[in-house]
């Protein structure tokens, strides 16, 4: 029955089992090689067209990812009025997510972009002001958002409410830096530029706590931030802050955000304090919890992601379809915030003080 079903859904609506039409705006953010190696693997996404105005990136990747002429483009404008795609996934410097989303929002075509949201919030609200003249959806990818580890922490924490309530929160994100990652040289540019990316490491691995914890407080904007950052490797990073740690403070919740271009080695953790127990996430597939009912430490068996939530493509494909909205660590009302974080965290640095928002 369910085949029968399934049989006449793609017999009486094509447009939801055909591949979906992505063109890619910017290329010069480094995690676009890894959305294009997955593009090019699957069924259900066909890139239609690329767009960067360096004329050198779009003959690599056309070249690379066999896409032809008549899909190469120097003008986002022009891409999308002869492509006319159902989506766009965004890849430029933070600072041109605007400029993006402006174009994409006057086709009413839905966005996504890799994080941050944006450098600032006269830049953020450029984007909310976009959305809602013409209501295009707008998504901020983030690759935690698809970690299994960290939606069995809202299970037990949110719906099952096993733990009590949230006390505090440690987010701990980085690596050991660009350049000793061998990031592409035209990612590097503007990673280390902080009209670009709005800081260093701070912006760059700090937006993924503050989207975490704002995600575990239902979008609750904190009291107060206060932010530490430094440069221990000015050689290499003279302009940008290689390290950052950044205090969150709500009313009876703290979190502690670590930022770094300087660990040992790639991590992307994240643990949860409650009144009754903890839950330690490290990376996707690995959960340990302690609960107050069960006495001992466990290992947390994770459940698979529902399938228009198991990764960026069929997040996107799902909202391009119209069968959901933009929710959660996606959503653009928890990234305004998010943006309203890091840029509170900026001037803490910048004046030494702590920056209260409410």
């Amino acid at each position: 029955m369910r085949f029968a079903w399934l049989l006449s859904l793609a017999v009486l609506c094509p447009a939801q089992t055909a591949p979906l039409r992505v063109a890619i705006a910017g290329l010069v953010h480094g995690h676009v090689a890894g959305f294009l190696n997955n593009a090019v693997k699957r069924s259900d996404i066909q890139i239609t067209a690329i767009f960067d105005p360096d004329p050198a990136l779009v003959a690599s990747y056309g070249e690379r990812y066999h896409i032809p002429q008549s899909g190469r483009f120097t003008d986002l404008a022009r891409m999308l009025d002869t492509v006319k795609p159902e989506a766009i996934a965004t890849f430029t410097a933070t600072v041109d997510h605007p400029t993006v989303v402006e174009a994409a929002a006057a086709r009413h075509i839905p966005v996504m972009m890799e994080k941050p949201l944006a450098v600032d919030m006269t830049a953020a609200h450029r984007i909310q002001s976009a959305s809602a003249r013409t209501g295009i959806p707008v998504i901020v990818n983030y690759e935690t958002t698809w970690y299994r580890s960290h939606h069995e922490i809202w299970t037990l924490f949110k719906d099952r409410k096993a733990a009590g309530a949230i006390r505090r929160m440690v987010a701990m994100d980085g690596h050991q830096g660009p350049k000793e990652i061998h990031v592409q040289p035209e990612f590097f540019a503007w990673l280390t530029d902080p009209a670009k990316n709005g800081a260093g490491a701070m912006f760059d691995f700090g937006c993924y706590g503050a989207n975490l914890m704002t995600w575990l407080m239902d979008n609750q904007r904190p009291l107060k931030v206060t932010a530490l950052a430094q440069t221990h490797k000015p050689a290499i990073y003279p302009n940008v802050d290689d390290d950052a740690t950044i205090l969150v403070q709500y009313p009876s919740t703290e979190g502690v955000i670590e930022a770094s271009w300087d660990w040992p080695f790639n991590r992307k953790d994240f643990e949860v304090y409650g009144q009754t127990g903890y839950a330690i996430a490290t990376g996707g597939d690995n959960l340990r919890v302690r609960l107050s009912s069960d006495g001992a430490e466990q290992v947390r068996e994770l459940p698979e992601m529902p399938p228009d939530e198991h990764d960026s493509i069929a997040y996107l494909t799902a909202v391009a379809r119209h069968r959901i909205q933009p929710s959660g660590l996606s959503s653009l009302e928890n990234n305004l915030i998010v943006t309203e974080i890091l840029q509170a965290a900026r001037e803490s640095v910048r004046s030494g003080k702590t920056v209260a928002l409410q």
